[in-house]
C-alpha cells in the first residue's frame, strides 16, 4: 500500500473513528489472491467490546462506499483491537498496559520483562519479577532507553482485588 493511499485512509477514517469515542492505532490492506482487505485495528483507555467494533464498522463501511479510497475494485473490511501481545508504540499504549507484563528490548542491549506500574511523559516505573524466592525490584525505564515493548500473556497471574479481599 502507497504512503499516499494510508495517509488518505487514515484522514478518512480516524476522524469517524474518534467519533466513536476509539483510537485509530493501524490501518492494513493487504492482497488475498485477487480480494483485497483492509483491515482497521481501533482500541480505547478501556478496551473495545463488540457493540463497539460492530458500531465502527458500520460507520466506516457506510464512508468507504461513498468514497472512492479503496478504488474500483473487491475488498472486505476487517475491523479489530490490537490483540493480547500487542506491541507498545504510542505513549497511550504503555499507559494502557499499566500492571500488565512486559517485555522490553533495551537500547543498551538485552531484554526485560517487567511489570508497568506507572507512567508519566518521560518513561515507566517497573517491577521486575523475583526469580527463585528473590523478592520483585523496582526499575524506571526512560523511553529512550526502549528499542520495543510488547505485553506478554499471563496464563497464571493471580487477580490482586481477589487476594486483597480475601
Amino acid at each position: 500500500m502507497s504512503t499516499t493511499q494510508s495517509e488518505r485512509l487514515r484522514g478518512l477514517l480516524e476522524p469517524l473513528v474518534t467519533s466513536q469515542g476509539l483510537d485509530l492505532e493501524e490501518i492494513e490492506v493487504d492482497s488475498v489472491g485477487r480480494k483485497r482487505v483492509l483491515r482497521v485495528v481501533v482500541d480505547s483507555d478501556t478496551g473495545a467490546d463488540l457493540d463497539q467494533i460492530a458500531d465502527v464498522s458500520r460507520v466506516l463501511s457506510a464512508k468507504l462506499d461513498e468514497t472512492d479510497a479503496m478504488g474500483e475494485g473487491e475488498y472486505t473490511l476487517e475491523v479489530g483491537t490490537p490483540g493480547a501481545e500487542r506491541p507498545l508504540t504510542e505513549h497511550r499504549h504503555y499507559v494502557r498496559a499499566t500492571e500488565r507484563l512486559v517485555k522490553f528490548q533495551l537500547t543498551e542491549g538485552g531484554e526485560l520483562v517487567a511489570r508497568i506500574l506507572k507512567v508519566d511523559d518521560e518513561g515507566v516505573d517497573t517491577e521486575v519479577p523475583g526469580v527463585k524466592g528473590r523478592k520483585a525490584t523496582a526499575r524506571r525505564l526512560a523511553f529512550d532507553d526502549i528499542v520495543r515493548a510488547r505485553v506478554q500473556v499471563e496464563f497464571s497471574r493471580k487477580d490482586n482485588k481477589k487476594e486483597e479481599e480475601a
